[in-house]
């Protein structure tokens, strides 16, 4: 052990924060994967998840059933790529060097990698939002604050909340992954009562919980409704909320103390927190159509109805939270290590992380989800798409073409058996997005839809199964022709 540990740390490709997790240093539990899922599923995304679809024209049981579904469905790749995570305690960027070459991987994790610094910015507008908000109730002159200009697009004082909530993501990732872990043990359940404690008040305010389920037939859209073409986009864009952690899930396994451990507390801790979270989002906004007359689905409008100033700082303690734990543990820590992974020797997991948060500023995120439609049936769809095909890549390289053997060296070498580019995870990855291409320039208007065929533009609301089976499929024959040992 004591060679290969040599071996490893003398290559270009190893730094502390890649190094394989130790037997004796995987201390995380069932509970920990389960308090990891349930502090990044309880946020305003998972709480708003449901609207899209109801405004699609679902009720909400119909709504309820894809979200369900679709989460079950990614636990799948979830489970499977956590595997090697904790098998052998390498985190994403180091596995991703088995099936795409050791140069080809540090590509592949910037595609995922620029993913969470988007996520990142919009949680952070998210938690500034909330703090600017709910403080504005307390401080209204807080709204006259200075304008920007139109480039920015903010005033002073949304800025500053911007900031403030930034400062407390980049101060976690200074902690490092301790504070990553004990953050989200400590939020889980302080995120569940507060919920909890929203569904109670909902419940009291109207008195009827068959009212109240009832009133959300009357929010829902009617115009020419078609279950499966809500559905299917539907579905595949609830898989897309989470295909960026089922990629690199192996950066929270690899510290686990079984296999037993991170598949049970995933199974426990995703779909039942995601179904159980979109629920109460449904159930408080069917109730605010009763209670004010209009439906109020994002839960930083309805608390600003509310006047008591402790009200007011509770609800804001929760929502940053809330936003805080998902953001580190679904963005920060994929992102700082793909970013990490260009130059490992120069750049930390800390350094990865900062960086970061410079791109989540730049790309001004408050503008980047400024149309809710899109943000969920184009920008969830479209990167579901590109991480489909590098999941099939995945998911075939390690169980059908290696059987879960991986030269733990190798990964480490340059030069050994995982050679900088392995072409058929390319060819796999670049042939099984051409089919989705044509939908996707029509949804961003640069094909009219009348110019392709129907199936070809529709087969665009399938995107991540679509590319997710083709490259596994392309990659497993190229895999075979080329002579590799099945």
């Amino acid at each position: 052990m004591s060679e290969l540990s040599n071996k490893i740390r003398e290559s270009e490709l190893y730094n502390e924060d890649f190094a394989p997790v130790p037997p004796e240093s995987r201390t995380w539990t069932r509970w920990n994967y389960a308090s990891i899922w349930i502090g990044m599923a309880v946020c305003v995304p998972t709480y708003m998840l449901a609207s899209s679809l109801i405004e699609e024209g679902m009720n909400w049981w119909q709504s309820m059933l894809t979200i369900l579904l679709g989460n079950v469905i990614v636990l799948i790749p979830l489970v499977l790529n956590g595997h090697p995570g904790t098998k052998y305690g390498i985190p994403f960027p180091v596995l991703i060097r088995s099936s795409f070459g050791t140069r080809g991987a540090v590509f592949v994790a910037l595609m995922r990698a620029l993913v969470a610094c988007g996520w990142f910015g919009i949680q952070c507008w998210i938690g500034g939002s909330a703090i600017y908000q709910l403080l504005l109730v307390l401080i209204p002159e807080m709204s006259d604050s200075m304008y920007l200009g139109d480039l920015i697009g903010l005033n002073l004082a949304q800025l500053g909340c911007f900031f403030i909530f930034w400062f407390l993501n980049i101060w976690v990732i200074y902690r490092g992954i301790d504070t990553i872990k004990k953050l989200e043990s400590w939020s889980a359940p302080f995120l569940l009562l507060m919920g909890v404690l929203l569904f109670i008040w909902a419940y009291k305010e109207v008195g009827s919980f068959s009212d109240i389920l009832g009133a959300s037939e009357s929010i829902r859209g009617q115009n020419s409704f078609s279950f499966w073409k809500v559905f299917w986009p539907g579905l595949t864009a609830i898989v897309g909320f989470w295909a960026t952690l089922s990629l690199n899930i192996p950066d929270f396994s690899r510290y686990a103390v079984s296999q037993k451990a991170q598949i049970q507390g995933q199974a426990l801790g995703l779909p039942t927190t995601m179904g159980m979270f979109s629920f109460i989002g449904i159930f408080v906004t069917s109730a605010t159509f009763l209670i004010y007359g209009e439906a109020i689905w994002n839960p930083v409008d309805l608390l600003g109805k509310f006047s008591s100033p402790f009200v007011i700082i509770l609800s804001m303690l929760a929502l940053t939270v809330a936003t805080l734990s998902t953001n580190i543990a679904a963005n920060v820590v994929a992102s700082a290590n793909d970013i990490s992974n260009v130059n490992p020797k120069k750049l930390s997991f800390k350094k990865g992380g900062y960086i970061t948060g410079i791109i989540g500023v730049v790309i001004l995120p408050w503008k980047l989800i400024a149309d809710p439609h899109g943000f969920i049936f184009l920008w969830l769809i479209a990167y579901s798409a590109l991480l489909g095909a590098v999941a099939g890549v995945m998911l075939c390289d390690y169980f059908v073409i290696r059987k879960t053997s991986l030269n733990l060296t190798a990964l480490f070498d340059p030069e050994g058996e995982y050679s900088k580019w392995n072409k058929s995870a390319w060819l796999a990855f670049g042939i099984s997005l051409i089919p989705v291409f044509p939908g996707f320039f029509v949804q961003v208007g640069i094909i009219p839809a009348n110019v392709i065929g129907g199936f070809l533009n529709e087969l665009y609301s399938y995107a991540w199964f679509v590319t997710l089976t083709l490259s596994f499929g392309i990659y497993y024959l190229t895999q075979r022709k080329a002579g590799q040992k099945m």
